[in-house]
């Protein structure tokens, strides 16, 4: 357990209503706390005792957290209540918009703005207003952003500074969210009362018990057989904003049970190549999602599509592709490298999948033109080009995932190519 800040006991305190508080803030944060956990607690620590802090952390650990994914979350509140003097500046801090000198420097841990969010239940930080100049009729240009409706703000806001509530907004989105995939028919059969073609052995074998008489025969059909998705998302600094939304909702799309897909594998590239599956795999969005940032170390950085696919397809293609995968490529196509190298590389992976999907967020603009060489070069070779810039484009994907005939916006711009 890390060093933390002296602890001051109160002169009168009321160690039973701050435990009740504690479990209250664990509950707003997404744990399962109850009423009953909360007298437990306040009976475990009745019977440890309050002299030693470590003791004390433990006792609340074993009584509220019954899940791996819940350790980060605890620890933060905990720090943030139990440990830290200064915590209600700290949380007011992290609720403010992030202007330089009032948000801390370092970025929020993982679960530390759910915590922040908990404790400081129905607690609105006053935001400092700038003093007006001496002239009135000076026109300032602002960043509309944080105007825009609840449900636009959360469809594009970044998942590391989602508070609690909005979290919850965001997890509901993604729970009705799915991506429905055909399945594909295989060769094997399984038994089927009609249909499909004659089980000469089965048909032999029961007749054997009837004395050799045939009486029924027994039929199969094909089984059924679900592709991979394999998700390769750029993650350079022209498309961070749109990563992040997007990783969230793979992490949702990873551990949705029932959702048809034998595995999820995603990869990040920037710079390189990273693969981020098993990080996707943990419960917590929080704990994966970091765990997915800190390997991939070219986050926000620069953009080489053309050799990452290489090593992709070098690499990874006969590893994850063999069972028909579905590939969503989630990139803008801003590319500046050889562009008949990046063509040959978008060439097999197309020709290694069942169906290659490109997501692009920067179709959003009306007067999208692939006038870049990268956009270009990678065109031809998709099944079908659409944009990826929102829970709605994300929405609209999942109708369409399963339509071969669908193409998207890909004819209309391999049109403008050709002019």
């Amino acid at each position: 357990m890390p060093e933390y800040a002296p602890l001051d006991i109160p002169e009168h305190p009321k160690l039973a209503q701050n435990i009740l508080h504690f479990a209250r803030a664990l509950r707003k944060a997404g744990m399962p706390v109850g009423t009953g956990r909360a007298i437990d607690a306040i009976r475990a620590v009745e019977m440890a005792g309050f002299t030693e802090k470590r003791d004390f952390y433990w006792t609340l650990h074993a009584c509220f957290v019954s899940r791996p994914e819940h350790r980060a979350v605890f620890a933060q509140i905990f720090r943030l209540y139990w440990r830290d003097p200064r915590y209600l500046e700290h949380m007011m801090a992290m609720l403010l918009p992030a202007m330089r000198g009032v948000q801390e420097d370092r970025a929020a841990q993982a679960g530390e703005k759910r915590a922040a969010e908990a404790l400081l239940d129905g607690i609105q930080p006053d935001v400092p207003t700038p003093e007006s100049g001496p002239e009135d009729d000076i026109q300032i240009e602002i960043d509309a952003s944080l105007t825009m409706s609840s449900e636009e703000r959360l469809r594009t806001l970044d998942f590391e500074q989602m508070s609690t509530e909005e979290i919850a907004q965001a997890k509901r989105m993604l729970q009705t969210l799915e991506l429905p995939v055909a399945p594909i028919p295989s060769r094997r059969g399984q038994r089927a009362l009609s249909g499909g073609w004659i089980d000469g052995r089965r048909t032999l074998r029961d007749a054997m018990r009837q004395g050799g008489e045939i009486h029924d025969l027994a039929r199969l059909s094909p089984r059924p057989r679900w592709p991979n998705l394999v998700v390769l998302c750029d993650i350079s600094g022209s498309m961070s904003q749109y990563s992040r939304i997007i990783l969230h909702f793979l992490h949702a799309v990873s551990n949705a049970k029932g959702a048809g897909w034998a595995r999820v594998h995603a990869f990040t590239f920037g710079t390189r190549l990273t693969n981020i599956t098993r990080h996707l795999n943990q419960r917590d969005v929080d704990q994966a999602l970091a765990a997915a940032g800190a390997e991939a170390q070219d986050w926000e950085g620069g953009t080489r599509i053309g050799a990452c696919l290489h090593s992709f397809n070098r690499d990874w293609s006969r590893r994850v592709m063999g069972q028909g995968a579905v590939v969503l490529l989630i990139t803008d196509g801003l590319d500046r490298d050889d562009p008949d190298k990046l063509a040959g590389e978008m060439e097999r992976l197309h020709l290694s999948a069942r169906r290659l999907i490109w997501l692009n967020p920067l179709l959003r603009w009306d007067g999208f033109a692939p006038k870049a060489r990268g956009i270009a070069a990678m065109l031809p070779h998709v099944d079908s080009f659409r944009a990826g810039h929102s829970v709605a484009s994300l929405e609209d994907l999942a109708k369409v995932i399963s339509r071969p005939e669908d193409v998207g916006e890909k004819a209309r711009l391999i049109s403008m190519l050709s002019e």
